[in-house]
Formats: structure tokens, sequence, C-alpha cells
């Protein structure tokens, strides 16, 4: 294992943006509790099981694209709608208007919150690129390229495959591992070269199906068994730990 606390095969690392860049996955989590809960109540009355910001957030929505975690999270509530088109308004009971409502709460939050970093990651991150390894940020969310900017964390990567990049190339979401290597091939690397840090148990499943080298799970709910069983090769709750320090 070098200093960074992977294996010396390893040439490239990718990471996810929300939860293991930014803490911003508590901010997913909320505001997908509110526009499911609101849809719930309308639907099925007062009396509508909510909305779970831990066991439903992790099992159907964290890490994957918006519109899928709509459409999973209502597949388990036996719930079908209309897919509707990007372009439905946030009140539409659509798949992508139930999506564009989430985004338009996400961004009300961020924008009176602000956006935190985990520092371990940023040093983390400034140790990869010293060592030479190349950088790439994976993340479902459209919003990637402004989160990254608000923290100034733009110029810590190499090579960026967001939400919107994945439309443009037509890239399915994770649990896929399209996305990460789309990014190890942009970077030049093959799979088994790179390693995937992540905190969603989609991810992890991403990172295996993709043969990847190393996969780091990043433990910030108390999910570390799930994160061993869908693929982590090793769990820490902050990159300090592997090492790296500058």
């Amino acid at each position: 294992m070098t200093q960074l606390g992977l294996p010396d095969t390893i040439q490239a690392c990718l990471f996810d943006l929300d939860g293991v860049v930014t803490k911003t996955a508590v901010v997913h989590a909320a505001a997908w509790k509110e526009t499911f809960d609101a849809f719930l109540r309308d639907r099925e009355g007062p009396d509508a099981r909510p909305f779970d910001e831990v066991a439903d957030y992790d099992e159907y929505v964290d890490g994957r694209p918006r519109a899928d975690g709509v459409r999973s999270f209502l597949e388990s509530r036996g719930i079908r709608l209309p897919e509707g088109t990007p372009e439905d308004p946030p009140d539409a009971d659509t798949v992508r208007g139930l999506g564009n409502r989430k985004n338009e709460l996400l961004l009300e939050k961020i924008r009176t919150d602000g956006v935190e970093a985990y520092e371990g990651t940023l040093r983390y991150l400034a140790a990869v690129r010293e060592h030479g390894l190349a950088t790439a940020i994976v993340s479902s969310s459209a919003n990637c390229q402004d989160v990254l900017r608000s923290i100034g964390a733009e110029d810590l990567f190499d090579v960026r495959i967001d939400g919107v990049v994945a439309a443009e190339r037509n890239l399915p979401g994770k649990p896929n591992p399209d996305t990460f290597l789309a990014a190890a091939k942009d970077l030049g690397v093959p799979p088994e070269r790179a390693a995937v840090f992540e905190d969603a148990l989609a991810g992890m499943d991403a990172g295996r199906a993709g043969g990847f080298g190393y996969v780091v799970g990043l433990d910030r709910t108390g999910q570390a068994d799930a994160l061993y069983a869908h693929g982590a090769h090793i769990v820490v709750n902050d990159l300090a730990e592997l090492g790296g320090k500058r």
C-alpha cells in the first residue's frame, strides 16, 4: 500500500461529490423528504407513511440520477407515475415533475445555507495530486460544477462526469458503472488501475460492477456493514484515515 492508503497499482482516483467531497448528502435527503412527504400526503392523506431520511434515502435515491431516484422510491410504495419531460413544472405529478420539485428545494436550501466541504477530503485530494495521480469527480448531480466552484475545488479534478455530461453522452447512472468507466476512460486509465471513493450503496455497486481496482467507502451515517456488503474494499469515516497528510 502507498502513503495514500491505496494499492501501488492505482493511477487515478474517482470521487463522488455529495457525502464524499461536500456535506450535501443531508441537504439532498431533506429535499427528498419534503418532496415525497408532500406528494404522499396529497395522494394518500394525512396518515401516509412518510419518507425515511435514512432508510429510504440510502436504499432508493442516494447516488442515483434524480429521475431514477423518483422511480425507485415510488416503486417501493407501489406507485407508478407518467414519466413526463425534463421541462415539467415542479408541481406536475410526473416522475420528472417530482424530480424538478426536489431540485428546486435543494437549490433553495443551498442558497440559504451554503455548501460545506469535508476538509479531510480536500487535504487528501491535494495529496493525491501531489503524488501524481489523476483525479475525476463523478456525480449524478446536474449542479456539480456550481457546487465545486462554490467551495473552490473545481481545479482539483482533471475530469468531470456529472449529471449534465451523463445526459449528453446518454450514460446510465449509478448503480450502473458507466459514469465511473467514462471518467477512467477520459483519464486514460483502465478500471483496474483506478480507485472509486463513494458514500452511497449505489456507488459501491457501481464500483464493484465496473471492476475497479479499489473501492473506498465513506461511512458518514453508520452504514459500514452495508458498504462492505455492496463492494467496498475498505470503509473509513474520513479520508484522512487513509494517510496522504501534507
